[in-house]
């Protein structure tokens, strides 16, 4: 599926914040578009400004990347900071991988590697918290890609956790969510992210390239079911947008 990028007439915009160059917003912004959405892809990373308000916006989506929230880059702090916009106006907002990290930084909380530099690279098991469960089903295990993980900043609530890094889904206000597995995964970009990534596919707590794709197999499904459902509750669709008290009634 192509993505219709900004410039889609009057279809509403979803901010979708990259950070490669060859970065795909993947399964998301194909749901996004098969929901009426257009794209406003932005990488500030390679200069591109974003806005200041949200009012053009239907919501926005921070995607991950190989850097850290804690690093020195201009457009780390930039995208970090940008981050009170959405919140502010209360418009949906959802931070993933990276992302969710950036939106932990944003509320003062921290982010770091596991105690034992122990990663997680492949599928790992997630279980909901009783929020969680109030909210939608949750698949068994999720993809993830990353080498550190975030606490649980003031205001924020579990929704999901896991062993290894026990924080991996929460949610800020009636529309902030962050997540730090990869529902975007697409059979491409594993392949990609598997080839370009194979070093670290030798750390400690990583697993098997071909672990990766059979565990595809098996654990899909459930994510793309999850992902559906999850859009239903943050945006809904162009012409039927998600509302607050939806999300406060599925509480």
């Amino acid at each position: 599926m192509r993505f219709q990028l900004d410039g889609g007439g009057n279809r509403p915009k979803v901010l979708i914040v990259l950070h490669q160059e060859n970065s795909s917003p993947g399964r998301v912004g194909q749901e996004l578009v098969r929901r009426g959405f257009a794209l406003d892809i932005r990488k500030p990373r390679f200069g591109d400004s974003l806005p200041d308000t949200m009012a053009d916006h239907a919501g926005a989506v921070i995607f991950g990347g190989p850097m850290s929230a804690n690093d020195p880059d201009a457009f780390v702090h930039k995208e970090i900071n940008w981050i009170r916009t959405p919140l502010r106006e209360e418009k949906p907002f959802l931070g993933i991988c990276l992302g969710a990290q950036m939106l932990v930084k944003h509320l003062g909380g921290t982010v770091g590697g596991h105690c034992d530099d122990l990663v997680e690279i492949g599928y790992y098991p997630l279980k909901p918290t009783e929020t969680g469960k109030t909210l939608m089903d949750w698949p068994k295990k999720v993809y993830q890609w990353h080498r550190e993980g975030f606490d649980l900043p003031r205001g924020a609530d579990l929704l999901a956790s896991g062993p290894t890094y026990p924080n991996q889904a929460i949610r800020v206000g009636p529309c902030a969510y962050g997540i730090q597995f990869h529902p975007e995964l697409t059979h491409q970009m594993m392949v990609r992210w598997t080839t370009k990534g194979a070093p670290r596919m030798v750390l400690p707590g990583a697993q098997s390239r071909r672990d990766h794709f059979a565990g595809r197999l098996i654990h899909d499904p459930s994510v793309k079911k999850w992902l559906d459902r999850f859009l239903d509750l943050w945006i809904g669709t162009a012409d039927a947008p998600a509302q607050r008290s939806v999300l406060k009634a599925a509480e």
